[in-house]
């Protein structure tokens, strides 16, 4: 396991970045496809999807990393708070599988996903 206390140079970081990334890419387009499990955390210890729950830890610790060196990855980030979103008023996985997968085509990563609301 990776301590993100250790300093890394982007030599490194770039390619866990470029890992990560492929990753993801694999389990949205799987995701998007109907499979369950990606955002959602496991309900017992075996994970019916082994990679989704790798890729939820790859994230977690990326995000240590990159924030140790003062840096941010908007992949890790967002992945990471849509797997925050349950509730009867978020969409299904499918759905935001889908969404993210556009969002990354497009190459809105980064930016917010919701207008900021006025506040009046």
């Amino acid at each position: 396991m990776i301590d993100p206390r250790d300093e890394f140079d982007s030599s490194v970081l770039d390619p866990l970045a470029k890992a990560f990334s492929e990753q993801l890419l694999a389990c949205l387009d799987e995701c998007a496809r109907g499979r369950k499990g990606l955002f959602s955390e496991p309900v017992n210890e075996e994970s019916p999807w082994p990679e989704a729950a790798r890729l939820r830890e790859l994230a977690i610790a990326l995000q240590g990393i990159f924030a140790q060196q003062e840096q941010r990855n908007a992949l890790c980030d967002e992945f990471l708070d849509l797997c925050t979103m349950h509730g009867e008023s978020h969409p299904g996985e499918r759905k935001l599988a889908r969404a993210f997968l556009e969002r990354i085509e497009r190459g809105d990563v980064g930016t917010p996903t919701q207008e900021e609301r006025k506040p009046w």
